[in-house]
C-alpha cells in the first residue's frame, strides 16, 4: 500500500499537521481522570461540560482565572505543567497560552496513548472537541477538519432550529400528558427561555394569556389547540378556575398542556393556584420560570430597579385593588415611608389613588416616575413624570395597559447618556 501523500487524506501535510477525518465518538468520563493543562478562557468555556460528564477533573494551571480556580468539585494546582501530570489519566486537554507546552502536553499524552486536545491547534491533537448542542435528551456535535469557526456557525444553527421546533430532535415527537407552567417574558418574543420555547414547541394545546408572546403561537402546527384565557383589564376574563380545569381536563385526557403566561407564573400570574389545582387532580405539572416584567420592563426602558448608592430595595405592588381596599394586603403607609424603588403592576387606572397615598405617607411629590407601555415590543414607550402628576401626564399622553410605573431616584436614569439624574 503506497505511504500517504501530503494531498491524501489520513496523511499529514507539510506542516506536520494530520488531515485525515475525525472520527466522532462520545466518551464516558463518569469518575474518571481528565487532566487539563491551563486555566484561562478556553479552560472556563468547557469545564462546565466537562464536569456534567461526571469526570474526576484536575487543572494544572499558573495563574487560573477565579471562576476556573473556584470550579466546584474540581482540583486545581497552581504552578507549571511538569512531565508526568498525565499519568493514569483517560482523556487530557493542552490549553496553556504557549504552544511549546501544548506540544509537550501532547507528545507525553501521544507517549501514554491519552487522546488530548490541543486547544491552541486542533490539528496537532489526538483529539478534537466537537462544537456541540444539547436539546431535549439529545447531543449533537459538529467537526470541521479544526475549523472551530465554521463548526461554532453550525451549532448555532442546528441549535436554533431545535429550539424553534423546525428540526426535530426525535423520531416520537409527543410529549408525555401534564402541564407545563411557562413564563414567556415581558412581550418580545425573544425573551421567552430556551426551555419555554422548547416545551412550547411540543404542546398538544396552548392556554395563552393576553399578555404572553403571542408571535410565538404562529410558529405552532395547526394541530395545536389554542385557548384563549386573557384577563383583559376592567373587561372580559376567563374565570380561574376555568382556567384550572381546562388545564386539567386535557392533560387527563392524554394532552401536553402549556399554559402560557406573560412575564413570570410566580410574579402575579396565579402560577401556584393552577400548579396547586393541577397537583390536587393528580396531574403532573412542570414549572418554567419566565423574565419577569416588573424587572425587564424597567431594562428594557433603560432604568436599573437598584443601582450602588441610589437603592437598596425593591417593591413590587400589585396595583389591582387600591389603597384602603378592605381586601387589600398592602401596607401604604408602609411603602411611603421607604427610600428605593417601587414598581406598580396593573396600576394605571389608579394611580391617582396610588401616588396620593404614597405622598401622604413621606414620600416627596418630586420623586421621579417612569410609565413604561408595551415593554420590549416595537410599541414601547417610556414617560416621565413625577409622582406628584404621574396621573396627570399618564392621561394626557394617553397611557393605557399593559403599562409599569416606577417610582424612585432610578426612574431619572437615562441609559442613552449615562446619566443618573
Amino acid at each position: 500500500m503506497p505511504e500517504p501523500t501530503p494531498t491524501t487524506p489520513g496523511g499529514p501535510d507539510p506542516d506536520g499537521h494530520h488531515t485525515g477525518e475525525q472520527y466522532m465518538v462520545g466518551l464516558d468520563l463518569h469518575g474518571r481522570r481528565v487532566v487539563i493543562i491551563g486555566g484561562g478562557s478556553v479552560v472556563q468555556r468547557r469545564l462546565s461540560t466537562l464536569a456534567s460528564s461526571g469526570a474526576d477533573i484536575h487543572v494544572i494551571a499558573v495563574d487560573p482565572t477565579p471562576t476556573v480556580e473556584s470550579f466546584p468539585g474540581i482540583t486545581v494546582q497552581r504552578r507549571a505543567y511538569r512531565p508526568g501530570d498525565l499519568a493514569e489519566a483517560w482523556y487530557a486537554l493542552a490549553c496553556t497560552d504557549d504552544p511549546e507546552v501544548n506540544a509537550q502536553v501532547v507528545a507525553e499524552a501521544d507517549s501514554r496513548r491519552i487522546f488530548c486536545v490541543r486547544a491552541d491547534d486542533a490539528r496537532f491533537g489526538s483529539a478534537a472537541t466537537p462544537a456541540s448542542v444539547r436539546h431535549d435528551g439529545v447531543t449533537v456535535g459538529v467537526l470541521a477538519s479544526g475549523d472551530h469557526r465554521l463548526s461554532a456557525a453550525i451549532r448555532r444553527e442546528i441549535s436554533r432550529q431545535l429550539l424553534d421546533g423546525s428540526l426535530e430532535s426525535s423520531v416520537e415527537t409527543t410529549h408525555p400528558p401534564g402541564v407545563a407552567l411557562v413564563g414567556g417574558g415581558p412581550g418580545d418574543p425573544e425573551l421567552i427561555t430556551v426551555r419555554g420555547r422548547r416545551l412550547l414547541a411540543a404542546a398538544d394545546v396552548v392556554v395563552a394569556d393576553r399578555l404572553g408572546p403571542a408571535a410565538l403561537l404562529s410558529e405552532l402546527s395547526p394541530t395545536v389547540e389554542i385557548i384563549d384565557a386573557a384577563k383583559v383589564p376592567y373587561g372580559r376574563a376567563m374565570k380561574q378556575e376555568a382556567i384550572n380545569q381546562v388545564l386539567i381536563d386535557r392533560a387527563r385526557a392524554g394532552k401536553f398542556v402549556v399554559r402560557l403566561k406573560g412575564g413570570d407564573p410566580y410574579v402575579y400570574g396565579r402560577g401556584f393556584e393552577e400548579l396547586a389545582a393541577c397537583v390536587d387532580a393528580g396531574v403532573q405539572v412542570t414549572v418554567v420560570p419566565g423574565i419577569t416584567s416588573p424587572i425587564s420592563a424597567p431594562a428594557a426602558a433603560g432604568i436599573p430597579v437598584t443601582h450602588r448608592g441610589v437603592t437598596h430595595e425593591v417593591v413590587i405592588v400589585s396595583g389591582h385593588l387600591p389603597p384602603g381596599h378592605p381586601d387589600s394586603l398592602v401596607d401604604w403607609d408602609a411603602l411611603g415611608k421607604l427610600r428605593g424603588t417601587v414598581v406598580l403592576m396593573m396600576a394605571v387606572e389608579r394611580l391617582d389613588a396610588f401616588a396620593a397615598a404614597l405622598i401622604a405617607a413621606g414620600r416627596d411629590p418630586q420623586t421621579p416616575v417612569a410609565l413604561i407601555e408595551n415593554a420590549s415590543l416595537p410599541t414601547q414607550r417610556r414617560i416621565r413624570a413625577v409622582l406628584g402628576d404621574a396621573a396627570r401626564v399618564g392621561r394626557e399622553r394617553g397611557l393605557t395597559p399593559p403599562a409599569i410605573v416606577v417610582i424612585g431616584a432610578v426612574a431619572a436614569f437615562d441609559a442613552a447618556t449615562g446619566s443618573t439624574g
